[in-house]
């Protein structure tokens, strides 16, 4: 029999404040993550107002001046009595002496990405303002979320399973219902209509002409614009360069640059040790992709479809899945070590559903789906090296093309036209997500004053924000400055295939290892709790505070690590990074660590189960408020915290209850 804790100098009405703070610090934490700020349309606003106020924009060179404000737009134009909706705006200020020149406004790509966040945007000050205005869709009042894509994704064997991608084709057209019967326009969320946004924030920002800085499917934005507006463009800079019909990868050249990487490969000492044929070694593993390492479940889909975004970036700094790593943990494969094959498929579980904001990803894709139906119609992926399982996830196997609806105002711009706009295309020589030879075989020729620099062996367009921090200014700043071309200070890139100390191998080794000593650890706690009740029958208030307060934290991250082992060898369906089984996992473990530091001697009978019921439940409540409070990693922590707090107010208020009912039948 357990007894039960006593707490001194606690009224019951403290105790009730004390939980109310608690509650309303992780109800507070909810309602953060559903209230993000998102601008308004303000009383009496028209289309194409525009308030600013000052403020700071931090970029990585810090804080630079800055206004901030609302543009307020119709949510489509082709409708005379559409509502109005907000987009963010950003113009940061040039830093320089003397008249700016012209503003850059920067396009993202994605899509499904913000445009709001450009660190990089202190590069580009010296004589410029740069604008940003948030992409209709992501950044505005409206937003299309698509929670029915994410949980779609989310708990599946295999993201590119046929059952998966029925699923994810269904979700889409679930979603545009949703979104439709709640009032919203999918007419209006255009790339056209895009442009038409930047028009607006242009004309009520009073400039006569500005430049562009464009990245992957955002150079699509800045090619609509120079053909809808020509007027309005100074010069349009291009990195990684999208043409229309290219939001599908085309296999045949993704194996053409595989053949390129695999001429490096043999230029390589320690590659070529590794493998005679990298082309040939690569399509060898695919073709028999490891099922299991060791006992974990390795998602074939999932490593295929991450391949190719891990192929995207040569340099290591640009992203944690780059070309290096991902070479090397197929190599690793191909030698016997699927460790880094695993990684590769736990990180698409958990990063690929909650990549994009859906909805506009969708909307914004719709310009290429007559493209994606003809790739289908023709059979789809020929058989290449790695076969094409990022496009079938993207395109749900070609369903998103007839899921979403089409946009109306798409039609003119799903082929190259001519632009008389001074512009400059950059690609890397390595990039298998926008391979320069069709910017400069399919654009190129219908820019009269268009020139294309090639980056020696880069990939992406982050390869080329972070490769040479300066190289890539001083490239931008003369083109915007002055129309010249200054690749100077980028020279060659040397490719490297193999990732030293940040192998993905050898991270698995060590990602399993931390996971199994959580395991232990909290294991040991726990034992050790039990045991000390058991035969001192409990821990002194001092030691108990400790325990109630810090033991949870080691127990709960074992038992949510024993959770994520155990699906991932059982039921790899199963969402890792799901609430159930964050709460379900650390709702128990911290549960039972409270219910044994609280553990007294003299408790009345039956104590021990009341306890261990009060501090569970508790706890599962805690843990349930607490994964909602918190986002990502952070929603681990937020469970945690919750758990603990609520586990112990529980087991709190009982003692204080049971306290006064034995001082009332003694009286």
């Amino acid at each position: 029999m357990l007894p039960r804790a006593r707490f001194r100098g606690f009224t019951l009405a403290r105790v009730a404040a004390l939980a109310l703070i608690t509650l309303t610090a992780l109800g507070l934490g909810v309602l953060a993550q559903r209230d993000e700020s998102r601008p308004a349309v303000p009383a009496g606003a028209k289309a194409g107002d525009l308030a600013l106020e000052p403020c700071t924009y931090d970029t990585e060179d810090g804080g630079l001046p800055a206004d901030c404000g609302t543009l307020v737009v119709p949510e489509n134009r082709r409708d005379p009595d559409s509502r109005l909706i907000a987009l963010p705006v950003v113009r940061i200020h040039a830093t320089g002496d003397g008249e700016p020149s012209e503003p850059v406004f920067r396009l993202e790509g994605g899509p499904g990405l913000t445009n709001m966040t450009f660190p990089a945007a202190s590069r580009l000050t010296g004589r410029h303002d740069v604008v940003l205005v948030g992409y209709r869709g992501v950044d505005g009042s409206t937003v299309l979320d698509c929670p029915e894509v994410v949980s779609a994704m989310q708990g599946r064997a295999d993201l590119v399973a046929e059952d998966s991608l029925r699923a994810y084709g269904k979700a889409f057209a679930d979603c545009a219902g949703r979104l439709t019967a709640e009032g919203v326009d999918l007419d209006g969320y255009s790339l056209p209509q895009r442009v038409d946004d930047l028009e607006a924030a242009r004309r009520a920002l009073g400039y006569e002409r500005i430049d562009l800085v464009s990245e992957s499917a955002g150079t699509r934005t800045a090619m609509i614009y120079s053909w809808r507006y020509p007027e309005s463009v100074h010069r349009s800079a291009m990195i990684a360069v999208n043409p229309p019909g290219h939001f599908v990868w085309d296999p045949e050249i993704t194996d053409q640059q595989l053949a390129e990487y695999a001429e490096l490969c043999r230029a390589d000492r320690e590659c070529a040790a590794r493998t005679d044929d990298l082309a040939a070694t690569l399509r060898a593993t695919a073709q028999d992709v490891p099922g299991r390492w060791g006992p974990l479940a390795i998602k074939e889909g999932n490593v295929r479809a991450a391949a190719l975004w891990g192929l995207f970036h040569t340099t290591e700094a640009a992203a944690p899945l780059n070309a290096p790593a991902t070479l090397d943990a197929w190599l690793a494969a191909a030698d016997g070590d699927a460790g880094g094959l695993w990684a590769v498929s736990l990180l698409a579980d958990l990063t690929f559903p909650e990549s994009f904001v859906w909805g506009e990803f969708a909307a914004s894709g719709a310009i290429d789906a007559e493209a994606a139906k003809a790739y289908y119609a023709g059979g789809g992926d020929p058989g290449s090296i790695l076969g094409n399982a990022a496009t079938d996830f993207l395109w749900g196997g070609g369903r998103l093309a007839e899921a979403w609806p089409a946009g109306p105002d798409h039609a003119e711009y799903q082929r190259v036209r001519t632009s008389e706009t001074e512009t400059l295309l950059i690609g890397g020589t390595l990039d298998l997500s926008t391979p320069a030879r069709l910017a400069a075989g399919e654009l190129l020729p219908a820019l009269p004053n268009g020139r294309q620099v090639l980056l020696d062996g880069l990939g992406h367009s982050t390869d080329f924000w972070h490769h040479r921090p300066e190289a890539a200014e001083r490239l931008l700043t003369a083109f915007f400055d002055s129309g010249e071309i200054d690749d100077s200070l980028f020279g060659t890139h040397r490719v490297r295939f193999t990732a030293g100390a940040t192998a993905l191998p050898t991270l698995a080794k060590a990602l399993l290892g931390t996971l199994a000593g959580l395991v232990l650890a909290a294991a040991a706690l726990l034992g050790w709790m039990a045991l000390r009740v058991r035969r001192r029958g409990g821990f002194g208030p001092r030691a108990g505070v400790w325990l109630r307060t810090l033991a949870p934290v080691l127990t709960g991250l074992g038992g949510w690590c024993l959770a994520v082992l155990l699906v991932s060898v059982l039921r790899p369906e199963v969402f890792i990074g799901s609430r159930v089984l964050a709460v379900v996992s650390v709702g128990a473990a911290v549960g039972v660590t409270v219910h044994w530091a609280a553990a007294r001697r003299g408790g009345p009978a039956g104590g021990r189960y009341a306890v261990l019921a009060v501090a569970c439940l508790g706890s599962f409540a805690g843990a349930w408020l607490g994964f909602a409070a918190g986002q990502g990693l952070g929603a681990l922590l937020t469970t945690l915290a919750g758990a603990a707090l609520a586990a112990n107010l529980a087991v709190l208020v009982l003692d204080i209850l049971r306290d006064r009912r034995a001082g009332a039948a003694a009286a």
